[in-house]
């Protein structure tokens, strides 16, 4: 790989919103009558986070590291799957410099849950929580997260070449 200073990546990822689910995000799990379907947990902000990480590096996305067709992943904690994903984001030599997450939703609010959301992305991936920026927006009931049908989230990250 070229030794470049910094690398920018962006993540991306959507859930539909279902019944009989936990509702997790950032690692939290958050009351509400839905949750996210999905073959792991679903964690719409640690699966846009990882894949913002991996784009990085050039190193693919999470489906390609954590397909969903394997049945080892199945219900598996996004926050070990951002685990591997800080790994081989210092195996190439890398640190984080900062994230910085948006979650789109109109429901639940989130704003109680953001702070211990960002201690989990912190400690996962080896940085200060002031490193680490989570939001969350409606999209004024419109389109398909307005409506309540899913949750979307944004990542863009930066990383730093380590000594």
């Amino acid at each position: 790989m070229i030794e470049i200073p910094f690398r920018i990546g962006h993540g991306y990822d959507v859930h539909r919103l279902t019944e009989n689910r936990k509702l997790i995000l950032g690692g939290v799990e958050i009351p509400y009558e839905k949750g996210l379907l999905g073959h792991s947990d679903a964690d719409v902000l640690l699966h846009a986070i990882s894949d913002a990480l991996l784009g990085a590096l050039s190193l693919g996305d999470i489906g390609k590291h954590f397909p969903d067709t394997d049945p080892a992943y199945a219900g598996a904690d996004s926050l070990k799957l951002l685990a591997f994903v800080a790994e081989k984001i210092a195996e190439q030599g890398y640190a984080v410099g900062n994230l910085d997450a948006t979650i789109l939703c109109q429901k639940p609010k989130l704003a109680p849950y953001i702070l211990p959301m960002r201690e989990n992305i912190a400690r996962v991936c080896g940085v200060a929580v002031e490193q680490v920026s989570v939001k969350a927006t409606t999209e004024e009931k419109l389109g398909f997260t307005g409506d309540g049908s899913g949750i979307a989230a944004h990542c863009v990250c930066l990383l730093m070449k380590q000594d």
